[in-house]
C-alpha cells in the first residue's frame, strides 16, 4: 500500500476505490516484467496515467517514452509515422524518416486508441511483437528493435475481433496483461475528491477564490454517471470556478451545466426512452433522509416529554411512543397475527427490486449488478418481500 500510495503522489492521481488502487497495483507489479500490457477503459478514465507508471517503475524508464494517438493519425501515414519511410517511397516524402519504433528503441510505446489501426498495420505491428523486425514503407531492408508496447483502447477488442476489425492473434499478444481502468461513476466518493481538487487547482491557476459544493450537489455527483468520466468532471468544474467563483455550487447550478436529460429535472429523473436505475436510489435516499428526519423529531419530543415527566413515564410508555405494536386479532376466540406494517422505504425497496428484475427479464445476476448489491442480498430481497414470477 505504500507503494501504491507513492504512485499516486507522483503522479497526482486522486482516488481511494478499490477498483482505482487495484489497477495501479496491477500496473506495479507488472512494471518489472517486461511483457505487452493491455489498458481498458471507458474514454476520459485516465488510461494514459497506467503506461507513464509502467514505464517509470520497469527496467526501461532510463529510455524513451512514447505516445502515440492512433486514432489522430490519418489511415494513409500511419504506416510512416510508426516504423519510418525512406526517400520518394510515396509523395511527399523529401527525405528518409525514422518511426516511432526506431526512435523509441530500447525504451517504451504507448499506444492509445489502439483498436482504430488499420488491419494491414495491425499486420506489421503483430511482426514487431513477435520478432522485434519491421520494414520502413518503401524498403526492404528489414531492421530490428526492442522496445516495450503498452496498448490502451477504450472498445471491446473482442466484439471487434468477432466483427473482423481486430486481428484475433494481435489481441492476444497485447493482453497478455490486462488493467481494467475503473469509470468514474464507479469510483464511489472519488468524484467528490476530484472535484475538490479541480476546484482548487482552477483556483490557483485563475486566481480567484475557489468553489465549494453543497451537499445535495455533491450527491447529485454522485448519482450522475459522467459519460466523460474524469475528463468531463476536470470540465465542468473549471466552467463552475470560472463564472461561480467563490459561490457554494448547489445542486441546481451542477446540474445545469450537465448535457443530459437530468439538466431540467431536479429530481434526476431520466426520460422513459432513456431509463436508469439512478432515479430510484435517489428516490430510496430522500425516503430515508426523511424517515431519518421525522425519527430524530419524534426522538427530541421523547425526551423533553422524558424530562418533564419523568416521574410520570414509565419505559414502557416511552416504548409505545415511538413503536406501534398492534393487539393480535382474535378469530373465533384464537388469537392471530396483525398483519405486517410495511414502511414507506421497504415498499419503495421492493418496487426497486421488481422494477430492476423485469428489466432483465428476471435475470438474478444482472439485477444484483445493476442495483449494486450481491446475489445473495439479492435473494433475501425477494424471500423477505415475497416477490414471486422470478
Amino acid at each position: 500500500m505504500d507503494e501504491i500510495a507513492s504512485v499516486k503522489q507522483r503522479f497526482s492521481i486522486i482516488g481511494n476505490s478499490p477498483a482505482l488502487l487495484e489497477a495501479i497495483g496491477r500496473a506495479v507489479k507488472v512494471a518489472p516484467i517486461d511483457l505487452s500490457v493491455l489498458v481498458t477503459g471507458e474514454s476520459g478514465s485516465g488510461k494514459e496515467f497506467f503506461p507513464k507508471i509502467i514505464h517509470a517503475y520497469g527496467a526501461r524508464k532510463h529510455k524513451k517514452y512514447i505516445a502515440v494517438n492512433c486514432g489522430a493519425i490519418p489511415e494513409g501515414t500511419i504506416d510512416s509515422e510508426l516504423f519510418g519511410h525512406e526517400k520518394g517511397s510515396f509523395t511527399g516524402a523529401i527525405s528518409t524518416r525514422k518511426g516511432y519504433f526506431e526512435e523509441a528503441d530500447g525504451g517504451t510505446i504507448f499506444l492509445d486508441e489502439v483498436a482504430e489501426l488499420p488491419l494491414t498495420t495491425q499486420a506489421r505491428l503483430l511482426r514487431v511483437l513477435e520478432t522485434g523486425e519491421f520494414l520502413k514503407v518503401g524498403s526492404s531492408v528489414v531492421q530490428k528493435t526492442d522496445i516495450r508496447i503498452v496498448a490502451a483502447t477504450n472498445v471491446n477488442l473482442l466484439k471487434a475481433v468477432e466483427k473482423g476489425k481486430f486481428r484475433e492473434d494481435l489481441y492476444y499478444r497485447l493482453s497478455t496483461v490486462v488493467i481494467n481502468v475503473p469509470s468514474l461513476h464507479d469510483r464511489g466518493d472519488d468524484v467528490v475528491l476530484l472535484a475538490r481538487k479541480f476546484a482548487a487547482d482552477f483556483a490557483e491557476k485563475y486566481v480567484m477564490p475557489s468553489i465549494t459544493f453543497s451537499e445535495d450537489s455533491q450527491r447529485a455527483m454522485l448519482l450522475y454517471r459522467w459519460p466523460g468520466n474524469v475528463r468531463q468532471l476536470k470540465n465542468v468544474v473549471e466552467q463552475l470556478a470560472l463564472f461561480n467563483a467563490g459561490e457554494e455550487i448547489d445542486r441546481h447550478t451542477l446540474l445545469s451545466l450537465l448535457p443530459m436529460d437530468y439538466s431540467d429535472n431536479a429530481s434526476l429523473v431520466p426520460t422513459s426512452s432513456d431509463h436508469k436505475y439512478e432515479a430510484e436510489r435517489e428516490m430510496l435516499w430522500q425516503l430515508i433522509y426523511g424517515l431519518r428526519t421525522e425519527i430524530q423529531e419524534l426522538n427530541r419530543k421523547v425526551e423533553a416529554m422524558t424530562t418533564a415527566e419523568a416521574p410520570l413515564l414509565k419505559p414502557e410508555k416511552v416504548h409505545s411512543l415511538i413503536k406501534y405494536e398492534p393487539e393480535p386479532s382474535r378469530e373465533n376466540g384464537v388469537a392471530t397475527d396483525p398483519e405486517p406494517i410495511v414502511s414507506p422505504l421497504e415498499l419503495a425497496e421492493k418496487e426497486t427490486i421488481m422494477a430492476a428484475l423485469k428489466r432483465n427479464n428476471g435475470n438474478k445476476k444482472a439485477t444484483a449488478e445493476e442495483l449494486n448489491i450481491s446475489q445473495r442480498t439479492l435473494y433475501r430481497k425477494i424471500h423477505e418481500f415475497g416477490i414471486g414470477e422470478y
